[in-house]
């Protein structure tokens, strides 16, 4: 197969990202947009499906399903030769996700 500047590009991005990423700022700028576009996520979802009333089990069984697969990609991630900026990544986006389910289902208990 030719090499093309594109397949270039797509095998060699996720190490370009990971560079621009380790300077601290930028790292954890990084980590708080990932949670809390996570957390927008999981408080929209069931805010959605609870106006709706209509497809609460499903949407419940797709959340766990959702964070089940999270933590398997985690156990896959924690391998030495990939960058821990993926494992964070995928941490702050399991934790935002979780938290928005959470928090928005307190404030329907009250």
């Amino acid at each position: 197969m030719q090499g093309t500047r594109l397949e270039r590009s797509l095998r060699d991005g996720p190490h370009v990202f990971s560079r621009w990423a380790r300077h601290p700022w930028r790292r954890v700028s990084l980590l708080v947009l990932t949670f809390l576009v996570a957390f927008f996520l999981g408080n929209t979802i069931t805010s959605v499906a609870g106006a709706l009333s209509l497809l609460d089990p499903l949407v419940a069984v797709v959340a766990v399903a959702f964070s089940e697969l999270l933590v398997r990609q985690r156990r896959r991630l924690r391998q030495p030769q990939v960058e821990r900026l993926w494992l964070h990544l995928l941490d702050m986006l399991r934790m935002g996700f979780l938290y928005g389910l959470v928090l928005d289902g307190l404030r329907f208990i009250s």
